[in-house]
């Protein structure tokens, strides 16, 4: 199983994150973020979706 992550999740270990759906599936257009130590999900495009750590 996926290890999916809520928009707004604070203290993630750094990387880069893709916006999936709400059960780990691909989205159109995804966002994909890079995140910092101690740095907090942005909100993704639309409400119900998940980060996914690549």
């Amino acid at each position: 199983m996926k290890d999916l992550k809520k928009p707004g999740m604070d203290n993630q270990p750094p990387g880069t994150y893709k916006e999936v759906g709400p059960r780990g599936g691909d989205v159109p257009k995804p966002r994909i973020v890079e995140i910092d130590r101690g740095d907090r999900l942005p909100p993704t495009q639309e409400k119900g979706r998940k980060w996914e750590k690549q």
